[in-house]
């Protein structure tokens, strides 16, 4: 068992200041795989002056400065890149392929993005009549979550280093073991004291700490909107930047002109992709009423060929999801998908077949949903589908945008120019047309309840500066 009883502050490894712990639990069996230690109010204090102490002189470092330390980071990370797959499918149960393919490269990805637009960053503009500066905007407080571990870290930290920022970094409890490492790496390139610091704690301690301490600027924070709106209340009296990427209940549009045998198994496959643990997962499929029999039945074939597994299981598609209490949850909304009338195409409460250890959940379809359904309204974050069905394109238009998250979406059509007018129509941060990937260089975030600001790319590097104008007279 692994013991991560020490936080990196200031450029160094130190003791916490109270001696309490969490048992940390890979997913996939039950065991405990590491003792972690929990920070208090006291250790963010610390990591914050570290922090801000270290702001004046990492502010004014140049360009080629910060760009030879995130190349030096990009290397150790590329060299350490299998040994973060193996932590991340270890602590929150991705499949070692998913690990291995998405997982970890996408750290390894928001680094780069950062590399590339600072090589070409102006932060002083000669406008007429002004100057237009961008200058890092401060300490900033990041608090990441469980389960796209790295790739949260990394599309924080690495912008705000680009942009000449000092950080503490909250990861998630739940899943530390990718934070530790990456801490180690940032170490290892040689990041200077208190630019990067690492406090290990739960949300209502460290997390609530770092939301109101009057030294933070800026507070990046991913996870639920319940949370969410707690880290903006405590937030709002030092009237610090808050930005938030939160939750989702994305529509997957299905135009009726589709492919729907290849789009229906595109959209189960996107659904329990990291046995849908995603915040911008397609959760919501919408199809022509008319076409529901025809859709019920290859998604139910789709569903059906979903190996589920321990994570290091070969052959496996969908590990387990990350804890107790995500289980729980996912199976109490599950039966209440049951209770409300939606019919259960596969899938359902329990464990699946042959399992009878970890947290997995059947991969389940429910088809005739309603948009009023519980299913249909709330962010269920696992590998449940509900297709709904419509009867015209503004009807489905209308149906995708009545939720109070604003996520992302999804419009497949076999005329593209369609598909991308649909697209313009709807309430999300994020459309993607034909079923087409994330692209780093997007800005990624939500309209609504899917929180504020913008991360990745250009748009996530300029979350960390302020804009001054320098009137000349």
């Amino acid at each position: 068992m692994k013991k991560l009883n020490q936080f990196f502050i200031n450029g160094e490894w130190v003791s916490p200041l109270a001696n309490k712990t969490f048992n940390v639990i890979n997913p996939s069996n039950e065991d405990v795989i590491a003792e972690l230690s929990l920070g208090s109010a006291a250790d963010v204090d610390r990591a914050v002056n570290a922090a801000r102490e270290a702001f004046p002189e990492f502010s004014s470092t140049t360009t080629g400065q910060r760009l030879s330390l995130l190349n030096r980071i990009a290397t150790l990370y590329q060299a350490r890149l299998s040994e973060m797959a193996d932590a991340i499918s270890l602590e929150m149960g991705a499949p070692t392929k998913l690990a291995v393919s998405a997982q970890a490269p996408a750290g390894l990805g928001h680094i780069m993005v950062a590399i590339d637009l600072l090589k070409n960053k102006a932060f002083e503009e000669y406008q007429p009549g002004y100057i237009l500066r961008k200058e890092p905007i401060g300490v900033c407080g990041l608090i990441t979550p469980w389960n796209w571990p790295i790739n949260q870290i990394a599309c924080k930290v690495a912008p705000a280093i680009a942009a000449g920022c000092t950080v503490v970094l909250k990861p998630s409890e739940v899943a530390p073991l990718s934070a530790y490492l990456f801490a180690e790496i940032l170490a290892e390139a040689g990041v200077p004291k208190g630019v990067f610091n690492l406090v290990n704690g739960l949300g209502e301690e460290v997390g609530a700490r770092l939301s109101e301490h009057p030294d933070i600027a800026l507070i990046s924070f991913t996870g639920s909107t319940r949370a969410g709106i707690e880290v903006a209340k405590a937030a709002a009296p030092s009237v610090k930047r808050v930005t938030q990427e939160l939750g989702g209940k994305s529509a997957n549009i299905l135009l009726d002109d589709v492919d729907f045998e290849k789009m229906v198994k595109q959209g189960v496959n996107a659904c329990f992709h990291n046995s849908g643990q995603s915040c911008n997962a397609p959760t919501r499929m919408l199809v022509p009423k008319k076409k529901m029999d025809t859709v019920l039945a290859i998604a139910k074939e789709a569903a059906e060929k979903c190996v589920v597994g321990p994570a290091n299981q070969e052959g496996v598609s969908a590990g387990p999801v990350v804890s107790e209490v995500q289980y729980n949850r996912i199976q109490s909304l599950i039966q209440k998908g049951i209770d409300e009338g939606a019919t259960l195409v596969t899938g359902g409460v329990g464990l699946p077949d042959g399992l009878d250890k970890g947290y997995f959940v059947r991969p389940t379809v429910f088809g005739n949903v309603n948009n009023c359904m519980t299913i249909a309204r709330e962010e269920v974050f696992g590998p449940v589908l509900s297709i709904i069905g419509y009867d015209t394109e503004q009807d489905a238009i209308a149906i995708a945008n009545d939720s109070v998250y604003g996520l992302s979406a999804y419009v497949s059509s076999a005329d593209k120019d369609r598909a991308i007018n649909v697209a313009k129509e709807l309430k999300a941060g994020n459309v993607h047309i034909n079923g087409a990937s994330t692209n780093f260089m997007a800005p990624f975030g939500g309209y609504k309840m899917s929180g504020n600001g913008r991360e990745w790319g250009a748009f996530g590097l300029d979350e960390y500066l302020e804009v001054k104008a320098i009137i000349v007279g």
